[in-house]
Formats: C-alpha cells, sequence, structure tokens
C-alpha cells in the first residue's frame, strides 16, 4: 500500500504553480499577514528599530525571496528571536538612531556572509551544534523578550527600564507594577489572556486568529479611552510613512569599532542561520508532502533578503517558525503564500497606515510574551530533564551564560560543558571531531559501521556518508564499537531515517545491546557498559 504522501498529487512550482493553487494560496497568505502585521511592529519595536521598519523586513521578505528561497511553505520575515541581539546591537554602537544606522552596518555584513555559508553549502552545519544548547539558547531568548516587554505590558516609563539586564528586569518587577498605568495595563493583560487562551476557545470563535482578535479588542478600547489624548505617546504605535522611510539607511562606520562590529556579525549569522535552518527542518516535517527544502539554497535566498533589509533600515529575517506553521495548518502548498503575506502587509502600509498607529504598545507586548512564554515554557525544562540530566545542565548552564552575558558567550558554555561531560564518559579526544566510519555496500544493502564515538562534535563527518548513500536501499547503521552516541546524535539519526525511509528505502540501528542509555527517553544518549 503506498504511502499517503505518494498518493498526493505534488503541487506545481513556478507561474504554474501560482495559478493552479492561487486560491488556497493567497487565502493562507492573508491570514498569516495578519499574524505578521502585529508581530512584526512589536519585533522591531522591542529591536529598538522604527516600527515601520519591521513590516519593511516582513515585505522584502515576501515579495522578494519568495521567488529563490529553497523551502516552499516557510514564511519569511523577522523574528523574536533575534530581538535580543538587534537591542544589544543598537546599544552597544550608541543606541538610537545612532545605534541603529551602525547596527544595520554589521547586518549587512552578516547577510552577504550567510549568502556566501549558502554558496559553500554550510546548511548542514545546524548539525554541529548540540541541541539541548540550541533549545537552551532559545529559551534564554524568551526569558529575555518576556523580561524586556513587562514593562511594556504595564506602560511604564521607559527610562524606568532602560539600560537594565534581563536579571535586573525580573527584580524590578515590583517596581513596574508600583508605576504602572492602569487603563493601558488592563488592555495588556486582557491582550495577553486572550494570546495564551484563545486556542481554547469554544466554536467558531477559535478560528480567528488570536493576534487578530487582540487588535478588534484592543483598538477599539483605545479609542474609547482616548489614548491619544490621555495617554503619554511611548503608549501608542508611531510608525511614520512608509515612502519617506525607504532609503539607504545604513553606516558602515560601525567597523571602526572593530570588536563590537566583528561580534555582532558573528551573532547575526550564527543565530540567525541556526533559527532559519532548524525552521526549515521542523516544517518539512509537517509538509503534507513530504518535500525536502534546500537549505543551502534557502541560506542564499535569506542572506539576500537581509542584506537588501539592512541597507533600508530594516530587522534581520529568517524563516520564521510559528507563521510558517501557521501557513501548513491554513493550507498553504507553496512558496506564493508567503509571497502574498508580503504583498497583503504592503498593501496594508501603503493604504491604511493611519489604523495602525491605533494599536496600544501593551497589545504588542502581550503578543511578544507569548512568544517568549512558547520559548521558556516549563515544558522545554521537564522534556530536557526526560532526555537526560547531562542535557538539562547543558540546557541551564546554555540559559545563564545567555542571561548573564550574551547569546554567543551561552551556546559556547553549552557546548563547551557537553565536551566536558564527553570526556567524562570516556569518549576518546582523537575522535572529538572525527568518527572512523566505514560505508560497504552488497547488492541493495548498505552497512554504515561507526568507531570510537558519535558525538555531536563529530557528527558531519557521519553525515556527509549517510547523505551519499544513494535512495531506496536498505541502510543498516552499526553503533556497537563506539563507546559513546550522545543525544544529538541518536536525534540526527532518527532524521535520517525518516527522511531516508520516506525516498523508499529502509534504515536500521543496531548495536546499541551493549549500550546503556542514560534516561528512558528514546533519543536519549547512550553509553558503552
Amino acid at each position: 500500500m503506498k504511502s499517503e504522501n505518494k498518493k498526493l498529487k505534488l503541487p506545481l512550482d513556478g507561474l504554474a504553480g501560482l495559478k493552479e493553487n492561487f486560491s488556497t494560496d493567497a487565502i493562507s497568505g492573508f491570514i498569516v499577514f495578519l499574524l505578521a502585521l502585529p508581530l512584526s511592529l512589536g519585533i522591531a519595536k522591542a529591536s529598538e528599530f522604527p516600527p515601520i521598519m519591521g513590516l519593511v523586513t516582513a515585505i522584502i521578505g515576501g515579495i522578494i525571496v519568495s521567488f529563490f528561497m529553497g523551502a516552499r511553505l516557510t514564511i519569511k520575515g523577522p523574528a523574536a528571536g533575534l530581538i535580543v541581539i538587534v537591542a544589544g546591537a543598537v546599544a552597544d554602537f550608541g543606541g538610537g538612531e545612532t545605534g541603529w544606522h551602525l547596527a544595520l552596518g554589521a547586518m549587512v555584513a552578516a547577510g552577504l556572509l550567510q549568502v556566501l555559508f549558502g554558496v559553500l553549502k554550510f546548511g548542514k552545519l545546524v548539525d554541529f551544534f548540540p541541541l539541548s544548547a540550541i533549545h537552551g539558547m532559545l529559551a534564554a531568548i524568551g526569558l529575555i523578550i518576556i523580561a524586556k516587554q513587562i514593562p511594556v505590558l504595564l506602560d511604564v516609563d521607559p527610562l524606568l527600564s532602560k539600560g537594565k539586564s534581563p536579571f535586573e528586569l525580573f527584580a524590578a518587577i515590583p517596581s513596574f507594577l508600583k508605576h504602572l498605568d492602569p487603563k493601558a495595563s488592563l488592555i495588556g493583560v486582557i491582550s495577553l489572556w486572550i494570546m495564551l487562551g484563545w486556542q481554547n476557545t469554544p466554536g467558531f470563535l477559535k478560528k480567528i486568529p488570536a493576534p487578530l482578535m487582540v487588535l478588534l479588542i484592543a483598538i477599539p478600547a483605545e479609542l474609547m479611552l482616548d489614548f491619544q489624548h490621555t495617554e503619554p505617546t511611548y503608549a501608542l504605535v508611531h510608525i511614520g510613512n512608509l515612502a519617506e522611510n525607504i532609503k539607504v539607511n545604513v553606516d558602515f562606520s560601525g567597523y571602526l569599532q572593530t570588536g563590537t562590529f566583528i561580534k555582532y556579525i558573528i551573532m547575526f549569522t550564527l543565530v540567525g542561520s541556526l533559527e532559519s535552518l532548524l525552521t526549515l527542518k521542523a516544517i518539512d516535517l509537517l509538509d503534507p508532502w513530504k518535500r525536502k527544502s534546500d537549505a543551502n539554497k534557502d541560506l542564499i535566498a535569506v542572506g539576500v533578503g537581509n542584506t537588501i533589509a539592512a541597507v533600508l533600515g530594516g530587522l534581520p529575517m529568517i524563516s520564521e517558525v510559528a507563521r510558517s506553521s501557521a501557513n501548513v495548518n491554513n493550507g498553504a502548498k507553496t512558496r506564493w503564500a508567503n509571497f502574498f503575506h508580503g504583498v497583503f502587509i504592503l498593501g496594508f502600509v501603503l493604504l491604511a497606515s493611519k489604523y495602525i498607529e491605533l494599536i496600544p504598545n501593551t497589545a504588542l507586548a502581550a503578543m511578544l510574551i507569548t512568544v517568549g512564554i512558547k520559548l521558556a515554557h516549563p515544558k522545554e525544562f521537564i522534556h530536557t530533564f526526560k532526555i537526560g540530566k547531562e542535557q538539562l545542565a547543558i540546557f541551564l548552564v546554555t540559559i545563564f551564560f545567555t542571561l548573564f552575558e550574551d547569546l554567543l558567550v551561552g551556546i559556547f558554555a553549552g557546548m563547551f560543558l557537553k565536551m566536558i561531560i564527553h570526556l567524562i564518559n570516556g569518549t576518546p579526544i582523537s575522535s572529538f571531531f572525527k568518527a572512523p566510519t566505514q560505508v560497504s555496500f552488497e547488492g541493495n544493502n548498505y552497512l554504515v559501521e561507526i568507531d570510537k564515538a558519535a558525538v555531536f562534535t563529530n557528527y558531519l563527518g557521519i553525515k556527509r556518508k549517510l547523505d551519499a548513500i544513494p535512495p531506496g536501499f536498505n541502510v543498516t547503521i552499526d553503533l556497537k564499537n563506539t563507546k559513546l552516541v550522545d543525544h544529538s546524535v541518536m536525534e540526527n539519526l532518527h532524521h535520517f531515517e525518516h527522511d531516508y525511509q520516506a525516498t523508499g528505502g529502509t534504515v536500521q540501528l543496531i548495536g546499541l545491546e551493549a549500550h546503556t542509555p542514560v534516561s528512558d527517553h528514546h533519543l536519549a544518549a547512550r553509553k558503552k557498559k
């Protein structure tokens, strides 16, 4: 019996795909536009960029990047996961408008570097980083977003939170509560309640996207309470005119601050690429047709989009997971859905920008806090603990050092701890970056034998051998000669099995009988007894 994805007729691509799937992609693009509009504004504002620049990024990610991206169903646009880096860059380059212009210079360089990474086929580098450290980085980003948006949710004077670290912001919550604005914070709390609980709403109302429902309530409430005359200017969004803002805004003189300039090039490139590539993996698994995205082509597309956006003053973009998931769930079939989402944003900005300036900032803060909660949800901690205590340690160390210092220090601290744990578990230093891997075949059968250790630092070599196996064969991966198979490799082998079986082949893991799993989780690390 053929699998379901084989029965489904693949949607056409290009102009033929536009004609074939116009209605489904346009409808999905419109729904995603309703999600992307307020989130793009909130992300830009939280990043210390002019709010309209969040929309500029979404427009470029939709209208331009759609034509040459390597994925079919992902939505390109500004991401909450990069708020921390963007805001940090603006602050470190001097803050305000000057910091914004100088940060753009590092973003242009990072965009060009992403293009180079794609050309050099570095899309596979996502497999080099330990999964617990990546999830710890994302959880830390979530906590930082929450910390920075709580004072916005309560509509306190921005001077009360300016310059505070995440730990200081959490410690200052009692002070923020003391100085909250009752009217604006009420709208913020109601908006947060909607964002967190809307999925449990019974009946047809559940079909209305939560961010749209927030706007449908927050804007009339703001008009009724006459925010424009009774509230300080920081209570409402101010975007200005699109035509006046579209110009060359980048300033490359930030390179004079050499250390800062290089630091943010690395952070924009590393974190943006990781998030984008991880989203690609996740959305490929949701694709009803099980189409495989071209990670390197997509990296080039995102890099080009980031370069254009940064020159004009926009935020860095990625393949954004929440909007991409919504795109799949609403029936999108091709890249045209991403295109339509950009077109709808452009049309709204040109024809109805005055309505955007009616949005209370507390409502946008509620949306961003919801994103932060999803990234740092307690279930992430519980899930990591179930995989293994050592994974939780890596996860927590990454979070701590990210909050204490920055994302780059955090993820490398997590990697360093994992390498120490591997040494304690008997991993030979000689196998840290190379696992002896032998591939042999006979008839329809391929045998892959891995020696010494299979860990995150040497998986790229193993993956290269696996990717060279033609589709449709019977593949056996023998791990009996390894002393350790870590969680990252277990999960990556699981993904390889899923992808390879989709080509009509089979994959079998053997040789783990003498290994002891560190927990009951099926993807836990295995140590030889």
